[in-house]
């Protein structure tokens, strides 16, 4: 049965990261987002703490922690910097494939090198004109003797110009849709593959996004995740597992608006007294307190779920849909209470405005998740 509560070494875990997130992370952020710089000295601290790649399989070199553990971590992060959440959270993205899919060897090559150096893996699935609709995707995968051929460009990819390798779709015929949809591994340093632009973006600046671009790469038959065609129900399957962690760093966003919000409206005064006596400013601060409490709740049962090895992908959707939204409107309402000084630089609420918005859009839209949950709801799901 589901219990939203946490175990000691789940919270002396969460308490590790909070520590991380105020020490190396906070002070720093406002020069990185300024500068659109990716703290790679900070990343390789947290993987040094043991606090990235945590869901990796302990027979494969990781620390086998849980989806609600790698959640609560997330939280952390992204209370910080919703930025460096997205960096930190891409690699169990980028590993998911290979968890869902990958053959033990596969498994041992590709996870253990995670764990044996610092490194970042991508995960290269949208593309120019597909982002949700991932059946529509055209970057081809074509076999050619013992070898399969990738060649397209992928866009919106997460830490893409710092991956040394990446998990990817392809499609062995556009005309087939989903049924030919294909998953595969490649390395950054193999022969034709490229990294595009960097992306000048409103938002999460401190994490990485280029395009990938697939020049007639050859890779052998052991690349490949799953069988060919098989790759449409992985990308599912890891959309499933990671849109719980999305609603963990939704809820670290309305945390930290809280937080600010809070204190921001004991200190400033109008018409004598400080804001937080004001009954408006009140029930802005009490219905972040209700969001993030309700984001809190649906992200750890939507990680139990994961963790139980259920398949409900409306509660993922659900969780996702819910959190994005909240943190959207939570980040909105923090400006709101910082009045002028909100749209300025000089508090942090400017930049949790921008952060949040992106929650709304990556790993499948809200719009797209209300469709999952409405096609679920009809089925009987």
């Amino acid at each position: 049965m589901f219990n939203p509560s946490f175990s000691e070494e789940q919270e002396q875990l969460t308490e590790a990261a909070r520590k991380f997130v105020a020490e190396r992370v906070i002070p720093g952020v406002h020069e990185w987002d300024e500068t659109e710089t990716f703290p790679v000295e900070v990343f390789r601290e947290a993987w040094e703490l043991g606090l990235m790649n945590v869901e990796i399989p302990e027979e494969f070199g990781g620390l086998g922690l849980s989806t609600v553990e790698g959640c609560l971590i997330s939280e952390e992060f992204s209370y910080g910097c919703a930025g460096i959440g997205t960096s930190v959270m891409c690699n169990h993205l980028g590993s998911l494939p290979l968890m869902v899919a990958g053959t033990t060897e596969q498994k041992t090559k590709w996870l253990g090198r995670l764990n044996d150096e610092f490194c970042f893996v991508s995960y290269a699935c949208s593309e120019p004109d597909a982002g949700s609709d991932v059946a529509a995707m055209k970057t081809k995968i074509v076999k050619d003797g013992n070898e399969w051929v990738i060649s397209g460009q992928k866009r919106w990819i997460t830490n893409g110009g710092h991956a040394s390798f990446y998990t990817g779709f392809a499609t062995m015929d556009p005309s087939m849709g989903h049924k030919g949809i294909t998953a595969f591994v490649v390395d950054r340093d193999a022969k034709g593959v490229s990294v595009g632009k960097k992306e000048k973006k409103l938002g999460q600046r401190t994490s990485d996004t280029t395009d990938v671009i697939f020049d007639d790469v050859r890779i052998p038959e052991d690349q490949l995740l799953g069988k060919p065609g098989g790759g449409f129900y992985v990308a599912m399957e890891v959309f499933d597992k990671s849109r719980p962690m999305i609603g963990s760093g939704c809820a670290g966003i309305i945390r930290r608006c809280l937080d600010e919000s809070k204190r921001y409206a004991l200190e400033r005064k109008t018409f004598g007294v400080p804001i937080a006596q004001h009954q408006a400013i009140q029930m802005i601060l009490a219905d972040m307190a209700i969001s993030y409490e309700a984001t809190r709740l649906l992200y750890t049962k939507a990680a139990w779920e994961v963790d139980q090895g259920l398949k409900r992908p409306t509660t993922s959707s659900l969780a996702k849909c819910y959190a994005a939204d909240a943190a959207v409107r939570c980040a909105t309402d923090a400006v709101q209470v910082f009045g002028g000084y909100g749209y300025t630089r000089e508090y942090p609420v400017e930049k949790l405005y921008r952060d949040a918005k992106l929650m709304q859009i990556y790993e499948g839209t809200s719009q797209v998740q209300r469709m999952v949950i409405a096609r679920n709801l009809l089925r009987g799901g």
